[in-house]
């Protein structure tokens, strides 16, 4: 389609003619869509999830809350005693005391629970990772997809007379990009059952930009030729990189909207922001030639599999033979060789276990992987799970010579700790000396490395992401932290680290 527009937008040769089509996927709410999932109940419900928190107490601060907590004013960041005083715990609403809160004006507090979200991310990652051929992870709940190997911006159609678009945002006709991004929103909410925000762009900035506005559960599209008039009547905070006191500053320069930035003079803005000043001009005009890179190499390779509740030892077995193959492939594709071989059991309804074993040194040898699997599963026989996983971890990417193995066996269990409904540490061989050369298996779904975020619920800037990607770093709030997240005091947010 290059030097074409699509039905219904207005060529701008200057900025957003490419044909790269870039998905921006935020879950929404995160932390408080997986409490609800094991907890239908809390679907409506003002649900406000704390870190640090524990129940009936009033200390810690607010990992997440629901949009319908955040209509009390309930933000992100906030103490939990401030929380309270605007939204009532739902356990103190009480019918026949008349100083009691009004049941309709509460809401419910849970403490988090990061092994769970992260088992929820993990397969919210797998269908990513199966949608994309490049994949950057921001954090637990937010992701950049570059696509354009997959879709298009080709109409749907006779483009005489082209279907109209179902998604938000300026996009008049529908595309091939518009039904790939719907697949993959519909992917996630069947298959880890929380739903996503989705924007659809031609570059990173905008697709960041096009996810939070049409939240929650929102899909929107900005086609090539649309991208500037889309950005230009939203407020300057709006633009990826714009915190708190760049904003001030644009205010004072009389710059209120993007369009306002667009048209500003760069070399001016140069002068007040620097750098930045000229980098969110080109924004501000949908100019963003960033490309999609992933995070960095990952820590370790996993592979997991949801079925039916089963307590049938040779369908497990058969299930995490399978998948121990297919993580041994990945890994001898990638040319890393492993040190730790593990395994991930989760039981009815979400009680998560691991067992990992280290060894003496890197290998790339799958019939091990298979076995040390099998071997950590048989702890399992006549349980009954609903997923099961295999992770090959500390990996070595360098060209080396790998560890002999003579002497070990795999049925020896002196290598691992076992740690039913918890992470579980894998433990290496003695060296002879004291020491053990292994690593732990604290972060079973963490496989590339970002910087430590808390859990935006979609209403985070992308401070996580430091480093060249136009945050506001140390000057808006000290260090990278989330943008509109910090704009109110108070920390104790969440930090995953690793998404997947």
């Amino acid at each position: 389609m290059a030097g074409e527009t699509l039905p219904g937008t207005t060529a701008n040769d200057d900025a957003d003619g490419s044909d790269r089509v870039v998905f921006h996927v935020d879950m929404d709410c995160f932390y408080a869509s997986c409490e609800r999932l094991r907890r239908p109940e809390l679907a409506g419900e003002p649900l406000v999830v704390g870190m640090g928190y524990e129940a009936g107490e009033t200390i810690g601060a607010v990992a997440t809350a629901s949009y319908e907590a955040r209509a009390f004013g309930v933000e992100s960041a906030m103490p939990i005693s401030e929380a309270l005083e605007l939204l009532p715990r739902r356990t103190n609403a009480d019918p026949t005391d008349p100083d009691a809160p009004d049941p309709t004006e509460t809401g419910r507090y849970l403490p988090v629970d990061l092994d769970f979200y992260k088992d929820v991310a993990s397969d919210v990652k797998a269908v990513l990772r199966d949608a994309a051929d490049v994949l950057r992870e921001v954090s637990i709940d937010e992701a950049y997809l570059d696509v354009t190997d997959r879709t298009a911006w080709d109409v749907v159609g006779e483009e005489a007379d082209p279907p109209p678009s179902a998604a938000a945002g300026p996009a008049e006709a529908r595309t091939l990009a518009e039904g790939y991004a719907r697949y993959v929103k519909e992917r996630i909410e069947r298959e880890a059952g929380v739903p996503a925000s989705v924007g659809v762009a031609p570059n990173m900035s905008t697709a960041k930009v096009a996810s939070d506005a049409d939240k929650p559960d929102g899909l929107v599209v900005v086609p090539p030729g649309a991208v500037e008039s889309f950005l230009a009547p939203l407020p300057t905070a709006e633009i990826h990189g714009v915190g708190p006191v760049t904003e001030r500053t644009l205010a004072e320069l009389g710059i209120e909207t993007a369009g306002d930035l667009a048209a500003a003079d760069p070399d001016r803005l140069g002068d007040e922001l620097g750098d930045r000043g000229v980098e969110l001009f080109r924004r501000a005009r949908g100019d963003d030639e960033r490309e999609v890179t992933p995070t960095g190499l990952p820590k370790s390779l996993s592979r997991e599999s949801s079925l039916p509740a089963t307590g049938d030892d040779e369908t497990k077995r058969e299930t995490v033979a399978a998948l121990a193959a297919d993580v041994a492939r990945r890994a001898r594709e990638r040319g890393c060789l492993y040190r730790t071989i593990g395994i991930k059991a989760v039981e009815p309804p979400f009680e998560v276990n691991t067992r990992a074993r280290s060894l003496s040194g890197p290998v790339d040898d799958p019939d091990l992987v298979e076995s040390v699997a099998l071997d950590l599963l048989a702890e399992f026989a006549g349980d009954r799970v609903r997923k099961l996983g295999v992770r090959v971890s500390n990996l070595d990417f360098a060209e080396t010579d790998q560890a002999t193995l003579t002497g070990f066996d795999p049925a020896d269990t002196d290598g691992v700790e076992r740690d039913r409904g918890s992470r579980s540490r894998s433990i290496a061989p003695d060296d002879g000396g004291g020491h053990r050369d292994g690593g732990k298996l604290t972060d079973w779904v963490g496989e590339e490395p970002t910087h430590g975020s808390a859990e935006s619920g979609g209403e985070g800037d992308e401070g996580a992401e430091s480093g060249g990607e136009g945050d506001e770093g140390d000057d808006e709030t000290g260090g990278g932290t989330p943008d509109r997240r910090s704009r109110r005091p108070g920390g104790g947010q969440a930090s995953l680290g690793d998404w997947s």
